[in-house]
């Protein structure tokens, strides 16, 4: 059972409303907006203060969807609330222009604040680096935006330690003053990030957030060598998403983390969280549960 502690620690990720993800092909493979605001009410009771978006996500939709639940939730629980939403996914890049160019950060910026219905945004993230734009030209227009108090904290993801460290270097006075994230792909079948880049977050005061801490449900067991994946799943709809946990190896250390689970008479979701929440350095995680009884099942109890 996941202590009070512990759910401090996990953000609701809302990735699969209207959609998997960024994908424009996965559009409508998520969740409904009946089912995703049935899914934020739970994870309010369960006690998730924290929610997790991007300006891309279900093409817009996740935002959309968020900022209606959100604006039903009274004063008292925003002002607890963090919600962070990211900008720099290429699907949401408009023609003659780069992900993270000053104009597009500018014009995702205004469209998420305007979709969310906040006056700030709490927690800015870069999606992904996109390689193309100037790092100082997007660092620049982030700044602007804190400056004008449309962000209140600056994070990035998909980054490795050389974007931390260039970030870290390049950032001007007033961004650097809120750089407090970043948030990575971190689970029992990928663990790359706790050899350099979670330790050095950690020394230098970066509040490392781990998604995918079930590796696209691969963690909870409900895939098997050889057999099709359940209609519906993440693996259905995407499979070259999920290709590198898709081998030999990872069945391997998935069927350990099973007999490990039964041993303590727990699920294997809930280990697989534990794995991610126990590792040093770690300061979060996010979850993205797609039915009500996702939550007992990583360890949530009732409220």
């Amino acid at each position: 059972m996941l202590a009070e502690s512990d759910v401090d620690r996990i953000v609701f990720g809302c990735g699969n409303f209207g959609g998997i993800g960024s994908s424009p092909n996965l559009r409508g493979a998520g969740d409904s907006e009946e089912q995703a605001l049935k899914l934020l009410d739970h994870a309010r009771r369960v006690g998730l203060r924290r929610f997790d978006t991007a300006s891309t996500y279900g093409g817009g939709s996740s935002e959309i969807v968020l900022g209606k639940w959100l604006r039903s939730q009274g004063a008292a629980f925003l002002q607890d609330a963090q919600i962070a939403t990211k900008v720099g996914n290429p699907h949401g890049c408009r023609p003659d222009e780069t992900p993270l160019s000053r104009a597009e950060i500018a014009y995702h910026l205004d469209q998420s604040l305007r979709r969310l219905g906040l006056e700030r945004i709490d927690l800015y993230y870069i999606h992904e680096f996109d390689r193309v734009t100037p790092l100082e030209e997007t660092l620049s227009a982030m700044a602007r935006a804190v400056e004008a108090g449309k962000i209140d904290r600056f994070g990035i993801s998909n980054a490795s330690l050389s974007d931390v460290k260039a970030v870290g270097s390049l950032a001007s006075p007033s961004l650097a003053a809120c750089f407090e994230y970043v948030q990575n792909e971190y689970n029992l079948l990928a663990t790359a990030d706790a050899r350099e880049l979670i330790p050095y977050c950690a020394e230098h005061g970066l509040r490392y957030t781990a998604f995918s801490p079930l590796a696209g449900g691969f963690l909870t067991g409900k895939y098997r060598p050889g057999e099709d994946a359940p209609s519906g799943s993440r693996l259905a709809h995407a499979p070259e998403v999920c290709a590198g946990y898709s081998n030999e190896e990872s069945f391997a250390a998935i069927e350990r983390l099973r007999r490990s689970a039964d041993a303590r008479e727990e699920t294997m979701a809930a280990a697989a969280l534990r794995f991610v929440l126990d590792t040093p350095g770690v300061d979060g995680l996010i979850i993205a549960p797609r039915r009500i009884e996702h939550f007992a099942s990583y360890g949530f109890g009732p409220r």
